[in-house]
């Protein structure tokens, strides 16, 4: 009997603890951010605010370029995200519904895409950029991002759009429809699922990035919040209370979403990745 109890339980206080791993950095985060700096610095942990301040989040918020840094990365990532989305619902319906010789090599040429790390081509886009003339840009910056999260999109797109049966576009077509319509106000409802989990995906992965920004743009101006968190500083060295306020800021939008989009992003992941 104990031995079954054991090999029940197990599985449950492992999970348990992996979660208590997982949420532990977001909880000292959060916790730090409104903690008082004789409790951030001191030698022995403080585990909660014992007089929480808003001090650190007023020195975050009053901090030299924050809201234009705020303004540069949801400009960025929802352009990012919208022309992705664009573009991958395109490419998507193209590869789901037609057939043309080279099909089968494009999509292993975006799955090669999708698995390649982005890192490899920091130089080539570098030189490009810079030939360009759009160093210290949003514009490639942009760019970059739509192309670092469209792999994704269009192939999780693509197995929603060949999930839907061909019939419902064929009748809207027979009462009327041109094939525009049909898949405005037919298919394209079907799939908001999609929609919504490839948005999530690619806001995460465009509002976290990092080391692209670093390369292009060295104006501070032109910069994201990840490069401003990462070179946060006071006049007397690293302010961590105000950089746990700020990252528990940058944090908010992403959880946010996550939040609103949660149960149809998740089953969107799982349908798109098995459908098609």
């Amino acid at each position: 009997m104990k031995r079954s109890l054991l090999g029940r339980s197990w599985p449950n206080v492992t999970a348990v603890l992996l979660i208590i791993v997982s949420v532990f950095p977001v909880y000292w985060m959060f916790a730090t951010s409104f903690k008082k700096t004789p409790d951030i610095i001191s030698e022995s942990p403080v585990w909660f605010p014992t007089a929480p301040t808003l001090e650190h989040f007023k020195t975050a918020f009053e901090a030299d370029n924050f809201w234009t840094l705020v303004r540069n990365s949801v400009t960025v990532t929802v352009l990012a995200v919208i022309f992705s989305l664009i573009i991958g619902l395109a490419a998507s319906f193209a590869l789901a519904r037609m057939r043309f010789k080279g099909r089968r090599g494009f999509i292993v040429a975006f799955m090669m895409a999708q698995m390649a790390p982005w890192e490899v081509m920091v130089i080539a886009i570098y030189m490009i950029v810079r030939d360009a003339d759009m160093l210290n840009s949003l514009v490639p910056l942009t760019l970059f991002y739509m192309v670092m999260i469209l792999p994704f999109t269009l192939l999780t797109l693509r197995g929603f759009v060949a999930a839907v049966p061909r019939e419902l576009e064929e009748s809207a077509m027979v009462d009327g429809c041109t094939r525009g319509q049909a898949f405005r106000r037919v298919i394209l409802p079907l799939l908001a699922p999609g929609l919504m989990s490839t948005s999530m995906f690619g806001f995460i992965t465009a509002w976290n990035e990092f080391a692209m920004v670093l390369v292009l743009n060295k104006e501070s101006e032109f910069q994201t919040l990840p490069v401003w968190l990462a070179s946060f500083r006071s006049n007397f060295g690293d302010d961590w209370g105000a950089t746990m306020a700020a990252s528990t800021l940058f944090a908010i939008p992403v959880l946010i979403l996550f939040v609103f989009l949660q149960r149809r992003a998740v089953s969107g992941l799982t349908d798109g990745a098995v459908k098609g």
